[in-house]
């Protein structure tokens, strides 16, 4: 077998202790990578602990919004790569507390952009946006051409670090690449307002799972293994030019309804005696009706599709969630 890419490549993740930078930490370990994990907040029950990685990263303590931390960082490590995921991730969070998202989500974008452009040796950057930066669109599935018309507080925050990350590559030449995911799930999200850990969670424990909405709103769902399998491809793939200032979704183009989500996770589990409890209409406030996308780009361009289908995904998490709560988690 050849040497992995990752090899001792010096490797900066922002939000490294969050759901989906765990993983990925974990992954670029496993490839010999060195990881420098930039962690805002110490959460012992976050799954970067529970994988044990704090002692295989070294750890930077702080927040995106300390520019002369980000600076001190990328210069006193050599960063060589970057992936973007710190975020305040939470729609309610956002509509309660935009001031916060916007300091997080936008300011901690171009405070992190400025100081990889004054490092020297950084040969890429992988900005996590979203699907909720194109906002509400009659036409489905949004393609890597579809506008950008966020309404809300999250939308519009992930939406201006999309536009100011393509900014400096157009600008500046900064080796971006910037990625919108649909809706990701898995196993280490402990932020149980999200309907697949929420519902699993409830189901484990014998409750009534709620939906927020009338049960109707539709998304794609992609597991994590697959987020973090697209993150590497693009991250190979970024110092040779070949996808230098690209946009790529990454989803399965099937969308699903919130209920008949629930209904799956309820079937898949083997719990009898819980049944979904509806709370709300229509998609609830600061939140999009429909919306899924279509990966073909990231498929021609990178040979990258999910793998995971969402009933092999859904059951693996349950058993991640079982296990975890079997254990106190």
């Amino acid at each position: 077998m050849g040497k992995s890419f990752w090899r001792e490549r010096r490797v900066l993740v922002t939000g490294a202790n969050g759901f989906v930078g765990s993983w990925l930490c974990q992954r670029l370990l496993a490839e010999g990578a060195a990881v420098v994990a930039l962690i805002r907040d110490h959460i012992p029950r976050a799954n970067f602990y529970r994988l044990g990685l704090e002692g295989r990263c070294d750890i930077v303590a702080g927040g995106v919004e300390d520019f002369a931390l980000l600076t001190r960082t990328v210069a006193e490590y050599e960063v060589e790569s970057c992936f973007h995921l710190a975020a305040q991730a939470i729609i309610g969070v956002a509509n309660h507390s935009p001031l916060s998202t916007f300091e997080a989500n936008v300011r901690g974008t171009w405070n992190l952009l400025e100081a990889l452009r004054l490092g020297k040796g950084v040969r890429a950057v992988v900005i996590a946006s979203s699907d909720k930066a194109y906002g509400c669109h009659e036409k489905l599935p949004y393609t890597e051409e579809t506008p950008l018309q966020p309404l809300y507080p999250y939308d519009t925050s992930k939406a201006c670090a999309d536009l100011i990350a393509r900014c400096f590559f157009h600008t500046f030449g900064l080796p971006v690449v910037v990625t919108r995911f649909a809706n990701i799930y898995g196993g280490g999200d402990f932020n149980f307002s999200r309907i697949v850990p929420g519902t699993i969670r409830s189901v484990l424990k014998g409750c009534d799972p709620v939906i927020r909405s009338d049960g109707t709103p539709e998304r794609d769902f992609i597991h994590v293994d697959d987020v973090v399998d697209l993150y590497l491809e693009i991250g190979r793939r970024l110092p040779d030019g070949s996808v230098l200032g690209g946009v790529f979704n990454g989803g399965h183009n099937k969308p699903v309804r919130a209920l008949d989500l629930v209904e799956r996770i309820i079937a898949l589990s083997g719990k009898k005696g819980v049944r979904p409890d509806i709370r709300g209409k229509g998609a609830g406030h600061g939140e999009i009706d429909r919306q899924w996308l279509d990966a073909t780009k990231a498929k021609k361009v990178l040979g990258w599709e999910p793998k995971v289908g969402l009933d092999q995904g859904l059951a693996r998490t349950i058993e991640w969630y079982r296990e975890a709560l079997e254990s106190g988690g």
